[in-house]
């Protein structure tokens, strides 16, 4: 069995891993953390020029109709390279609408956002919700020329720069999906305080929203597979994006040990800072295997995927905070400074620990599965 990425993935990651270099240094990093919302068109446009925001839309769509297994290969380099930009909300939101099935809005929108003239994100949280679509309460009321959307939704992710909302509400008691632009009436966003400022995310309030039948992309028992689907794909990137992380921690602290002298040697010669250094290679190559094999189980819709992608964002997310504090022990004083790139990357893998579930909410739907088998 080849557990390996093929030669057309390692060069997709290569030129990914060139691209951010080049186009998005940490210095760019920083500036665009000072910003409110994080973006930069002209990285983005190069961005959409490389062809990823289509990355596994049909090419009928102007996709390049590739698997999650690319997605997650990209996605480690954007972690590597602690890129702000709005690509998670889009593919999220993307693939939410590809799997709805619905004819017209796929058409309308699937083009815009591979071409890169539309952004869209997922409102999916309520205030007690969590990452529990089944728990939210925002509603969507009947009326005599279609609905009226009213509730909070937090933790929106990019909805300052999204176009379109894709809105999870409840329609009496079923599930529903609601595209909505981020500029209909009734619509406010404020944003929200991250640990992570390279994500940006934002309080969106709907105050009797005008929400047409064209409008529902996704009802009942559609809308809970589409948003199941879209979700583990989400989550597989979020997973990628760790691994990007630690990786840069590794290979940082390793460097520095080798480089930081005590006692007229390098750390690194100490045999409790070498375990240190060990134990972070064998969490971040374990949290590799397992995001890997959930892509590959998802792409290839293995009857076993759901439980994979939760056992690799379970371990993903213990793997990141880890590696992230022994960095810190290793690196000293200077790795918990605001000068130092370290506490960037340590920040991102705290808000990829919470996205799309943390390690308990995981290990919990990793029960439920057992128990239901």
């Amino acid at each position: 069995m080849h557990f390996d990425l093929s030669k057309p993935q390692k060069l997709l990651q290569e030129s990914a891993r060139t691209f951010f270099k080049r186009e998005c240094p940490l210095t760019r990093v920083r500036e665009l953390m000072e910003t409110g919302n994080g973006f930069d068109e002209t990285l983005w446009t190069h961005m959409v020029d490389q062809g990823w925001t289509g990355l596994m839309l049909p090419e009928k769509y102007e996709g390049l109709e590739l698997s999650i297994v690319e997605l997650a290969a990209l996605a480690e380099e954007m972690g590597r390279a602690c890129t702000p930009s709005p690509f998670l909300a889009t593919t999220w939101a993307s693939v939410l609408i590809a799997e709805s099935e619905n004819t017209p809005i796929q058409t309308k929108y699937l083009k815009a956002i591979a071409e890169g003239s539309c952004m869209a994100t997922v409102a999916l949280q309520d205030a007690e919700s969590g990452w529990n679509p089944n728990l939210v309460a925002t509603t969507l009321q009947p009326t005599d020329n279609g609905f009226k959307l009213t509730g909070e939704k937090w933790y929106v992710l990019d909805a300052a720069t999204a176009d379109v909302l894709l809105v999870v509400a409840k329609k009496r008691d079923q599930l529903a999906i609601a595209l909505i632009p981020r500029n209909r009436e009734g619509i406010s966003i404020e944003s929200t305080p991250s640990i992570d400022e390279t994500r940006k995310f934002s309080q969106v309030k709907f105050n009797e929203v005008t929400v047409s039948s064209e409008d529902l992309i996704a009802v009942g028992g559609q809308a809970d597979k589409a948003l199941q689907r879209s979700m583990h794909v989400g989550t597989i990137a979020v997973c990628a994006d760790l691994i990007g992380s630690m990786q840069w921690m590794l290979e940082t602290t390793v460097e520095y040990a080798k480089t930081r002298k005590q006692f007229g040697v390098p750390i690194g010669s100490f045999q409790a800072v070498q375990h240190q250094c060990a134990d972070m290679l064998l969490l971040l190559e374990s949290s590799r295997s397992a995001t890997y094999y959930a892509a590959w189980a998802l792409s290839e819709d293995d009857p076993a995927s759901e439980r994979a992608v939760s056992m690799a964002k379970a371990y993903c997310s213990d793997s990141g905070r880890e590696i992230g504090n022994r960095a810190c022990q290793v690196l000293g004083g200077i790795g918990f400074t605001w000068e130092h790139d370290l506490q960037l990357y340590y920040k991102r893998a705290k808000g990829d620990e919470l996205l799309f579930g943390d390690a308990t909410f995981h290990r919990e739907e990793l029960a439920k599965q057992i128990l239901n088998d």
